[in-house]
């Protein structure tokens, strides 16, 4: 691995702690290097708070700033050159005197996208742009899915037995799949990401909470499917604990912490949805079940990642079958205990460098 590459590579390491915390915006990984020597480090901790590389200026000891000005910074994703919550990173660079910046990769949303290369070397700094792209690009795979198609992430999430199911056939006594320590897992992906979605019957036999509870972090916003209105208000989804989007075809009303959003045109139903939280800023959406919902996404073409958990050990022999990936490749497998957990990425969703 080259020296760029591995200022690069800890540049990623950074970003990733700011994993659940940053959304909408990107995860990024700063470094300053004088020398072969890091002189400071710093990531995009909070959404609203400072950036990446104002937090790795400031984290330069007082004997190491006259270095500053005869320094190189590395950053995973292009610097920001406009106004938002925060003032430009390009224009601290410029401030700063850095004579070489080297980017992992452009940053896609329209207000940055090459303008921050563009103001840095229109100061006379030397940009160096493309240092591990790809991991770059994966690393915000939520980010770059959002702006360059306009609809969040979609990850799909089930449990299945050995044999194939999901359920029993009649559900009456629910089907635990999941042991302790993927229960946690699973809980800590709800903490990573924007949203998460689930179908009429999921929440009435299941009556989930999807709320965040065994990890720490954010829970994510709730998002139930029920057009027709039928479930009760005593369901767990309607606790107010956490803001809850139910989509139907009744009414468009907001409550405290719970939004009624109409759909238009049920023949157009994943689409609608997919405009509604891209309008709604989610950049990510968990889709938990069930498999018909599940099994409508795949058949339209619309996720990026599945998290397919197979119990090794438990078999129903027949029940409610698991949903029937299209056009996947595998990216991991791991195993806990007796559960296997499999990470598939759509092959024709996936966003290249």
């Amino acid at each position: 691995m080259q020296t760029a590459e591995i200022y690069m590579e800890r540049c990623i390491q950074l970003a990733q702690l700011g994993a659940g915390s940053v959304a909408p915006n990107p995860m990024v990984g700063a470094v300053l290097v004088h020398n072969n020597r890091i002189i400071g480090e710093g990531w995009h901790k909070k959404y609203g708070g400072a950036h990446a590389e104002v937090n790795c200026i400031a984290s330069v000891q007082e004997e190491d700033k006259p270095l500053i000005s005869a320094s190189t910074i590395y950053v995973s994703l292009e610097p920001c050159a406009h106004f938002g919550k925060t003032p430009p990173c390009a224009d601290l660079i410029i401030k700063y005197n850095i004579p070489e910046v080297v980017v992992g990769c452009r940053d896609p949303f329209d207000a940055v996208n090459g303008k921050g290369i563009e103001k840095l070397e229109q100061a006379g700094i030397k940009v160096t742009v493309g240092v591990l792209a790809r991991k770059c690009l994966q690393l915000n795979e939520r980010f770059f899915t959002y702006h360059l198609k306009k609809r969040p992430f979609v990850i799909l999430k089930w449990a299945q037995t050995t044999d194939g199911f999901i359920a029993r056939e009649f559900r009456a006594e629910r089907l635990l799949i999941t042991n302790s320590e993927t229960n946690t897992l699973v809980h800590k992906w709800r903490s990573e990401e924007a949203a998460i979605l689930v179908g009429t019957n999921t929440a009435l036999l299941d009556n989930p909470s999807l709320t965040n509870r065994l990890w720490t972090g954010n829970s994510p916003v709730r998002l139930v499917l029920d057009l027709d209105m039928k479930l009760p208000a005593t369901l767990n989804l309607f606790d107010g604990e956490q803001r809850t989007i139910v989509f139907n075809t009744q009414k468009q009303e907001e409550q405290q912490n719970l939004l009624y959003y109409k759909i238009s045109n049920k023949e157009n139903l994943l689409q609608e949805i997919m405009a509604a939280l891209y309008e709604f800023k989610i950049l990510s959406v968990i889709v938990e079940g069930g498999t018909a919902l599940i099994q409508s996404f795949i058949d339209a073409g619309l996720w990026d990642q599945a998290n397919v958990i197979t119990n090794t050990v438990l078999s129903i022999n027949k029940g409610l079958a698991a949903p029937h990936l299209q056009n996947a490749s595998l990216l991991e497998t791991t195993a806990i205990g007796t559960d296997v957990i499999n990470v598939w990425q759509n092959t024709i969703t996936t966003i290249t460098a």
